[in-house]
């Protein structure tokens, strides 16, 4: 099974399962299917912007899984990509922009969000289920739990088939 371990590079996720005959373990699905088992429908979506502003992640939830995907407004989405690259990819992590991401993610739930998409692996280094009133999907560990799945469950039907690993 392949993994790319950040969300934005799953804008590459068609061709590189295309180049590859190795099943891919999307991140953008890991994540939807929980939130659809929760029952809700639309979600907030923070990230880089060219996860937030191109279609190839929202795109994924709204259409494979029928989820209403609500975006930052500009000033939130410039706000959001500036803090990842100038501060989380660096491991810094400011009380500052702990509150604004918490101020983007209630305007999202005031946008009509029912649960909010860490859609960036750093994201989870600055905000987390506390600095929300929603519920939170911290993409990172919902793929890892995914391809824990997978991995075991294929490693339990070549048990199953008498095969090992």
């Amino acid at each position: 099974m392949l993994l790319i371990c950040t969300n934005t590079m799953h804008r590459m996720a068609p061709e590189v399962q295309g180049a590859v005959g190795v099943p891919l373990v999307h991140i953008a699905d890991a994540t939807a299917e929980r939130i659809v088992a929760a029952g809700l429908r639309t979600v907030g979506l923070l990230g880089t912007a060219f996860t937030i502003e191109q279609d190839f992640y929202k795109g994924r939830l709204r259409d494979a899984f029928g989820l209403e995907v609500i975006v930052p407004e500009a000033a939130d989405r410039a706000t959001v990509h500036r803090i990842i690259y100038d501060e989380l990819v660096a491991g810094r992590v400011e009380p500052a922009s702990r509150e604004a991401y918490r101020a983007v993610i209630a305007r999202l739930v005031a946008f009509g969000a029912e649960a909010v998409i860490l859609g960036c692996t750093e994201i989870m280094m600055l905000v987390g289920q506390d600095d929300s009133p929603v519920p939170i999907f911290d993409t990172t560990a919902l793929h890892v739990v995914a391809a824990l799945d997978r991995a075991l469950s294929v490693e339990s039907d070549n048990e199953a088939r008498g095969r090992v690993g």
